[in-house]
């Protein structure tokens, strides 16, 4: 497994290397809408502060959260995985190229709800946008499978993230283009360069399936796949790699004994406590009730999501589901939930609700739950960055 994982991303670098942009790219497959640009928060100018690009090691940088020797190369050079900075959007109802239960990335700001395929992110892992008057970065780690976005906004910078070309733990490292100092996608912390030790605010995203999402959002926005770039969207350039019991890629960590390398957990942490919940267990169940950080929360799981890193095409992967973490109370009230065929209902009004915290049914319809940031992701990496994290039973 290891060594065809290998030729694989080998093979990718040589792809996006040979692929210059093409403005007239749109690998949509039928006919389609025009897909359109929203308006963007320009980015802060390039600032003259030296590059943990060039050289991780400068001595004029902060002390580095991290030894810049154990970065590790993943093939590709800096931008050689292009990152989306001019996004286009259609329309839900414009869409017309990702099957049922494919996977998207779920991000709501303020007003705005937007959908990002994961079938254009596992070929770019960053796009740089703005919702809602915000600008965020939305990122994707096929390496590690989680999604994670982030405010964009650092004091009185608006920063712009590319990849760096770099892993940590197998996972994304990200770089800002005004200081070229280089961030952890998994943290949103900056760990060497200019900028070490700086955070950004996080936004909760979930991976559910395109229906899911198209039912909830029916006049939100949806990343299109003109990019600029020519990509085969569709295809999962990692066939085969979310077995459970195969090696991560460039980890070379220590794998946690708790569970199997690659066994899919979710991943909360809040005021210093960090559970990771298997997801297989959380299926059997459907709704768990947990205590993390002091604050009550309910998760759950639906079923019709697909795997994007199972089958040779991302929607044609195993069933794995979606899933969500909330504050279960409205206006003050207390809620529980168990799983019903529709999706979940609350015990105290009978209110149905989506796997995205919408009550879509009943008396406490249109209220939404507050979500909870929370990754789908591997084990070895919840485990790597966040050592003493309990695992629920």
């Amino acid at each position: 497994m290891r060594v065809r994982l290998v030729v694989v991303l080998a093979g990718l670098a040589v792809v996006i290397g040979a692929c210059a942009p093409s403005e007239e790219n749109d690998t949509s497959r039928g006919s389609e809408a025009t897909p359109f640009r929203v308006d963007q928060v320009r980015p802060s100018r390039p600032e003259g502060v030296p590059s943990a690009l060039d050289n991780p090691a400068d001595s004029s940088f902060p002390q580095p959260l991290l030894d810049p020797d154990e970065l590790r190369s993943g093939g590709p050079p800096p931008d050689g995985i292009p990152s989306i900075d001019d996004p286009r959007f259609l329309r839900t109802g414009d869409v017309g190229f990702l099957d049922d239960d494919e996977p998207v990335l779920a991000l709501q700001v303020g007003r705005e709800a937007r959908a990002y395929p994961v079938q254009v992110l596992i070929w770019h892992e960053i796009v740089n946008d703005t919702v809602d008057g915000v600008p965020v970065t939305i990122t994707y780690c096929p390496l590690c499978n989680s999604a994670v976005a982030y405010d964009r906004r650092l004091g009185d910078r608006v920063l712009e993230f590319g990849t760096s070309g770099q892993l940590f733990n197998s996972s994304l490292v990200m770089y800002d283009r005004q200081t070229e100092s280089l961030w952890s996608h998994f943290t949103g912390q900056a760990v060497i360069g200019h900028l070490t030790g700086s955070q950004l605010e996080v936004f909760p995203v979930s991976t559910v399936s395109w229906d899911e999402w198209r039912s909830a959002n029916p006049d939100g926005l949806v990343l299109s796949r003109k990019t600029g770039f020519d990509r085969d969207y569709g295809a999962n350039p990692y066939p085969g790699y979310d077995e459970a019991g195969s090696a991560p890629f460039l980890f070379e960590g220590e794998v946690d004994g708790r569970l199997a390398a690659k066994e899919r957990v979710v991943g909360i942490e809040r005021q210093g406590d960090s559970v990771a919940v298997r997801l297989d267990r959380l299926a059997e169940q459907g709704v768990l009730d947990l205590d993390v950080g002091g604050t009550r929360l309910v998760a759950w799981v639906r079923a019709g999501t697909a795997s994007a890193l199972d089958d040779d095409s991302v929607g044609g992967g195993r069933d794995v589901g979606a899933t969500g973490v909330f504050i279960p109370t409205v206006d003050g009230r207390q809620l529980s939930f168990a799983r019903h065929q529709d999706g979940f209902v609350d015990d105290q009004t009978g209110t149905r609700w989506n796997v995205l915290g919408h009550a879509v049914d009943g008396p406490l319809a249109p209220a939404r739950l507050e979500p909870v940031s929370h990754l789908d992701t591997f084990w070895f990496a919840w485990a790597a960055f966040q050592p003493e994290t309990t695992v629920v039973p």
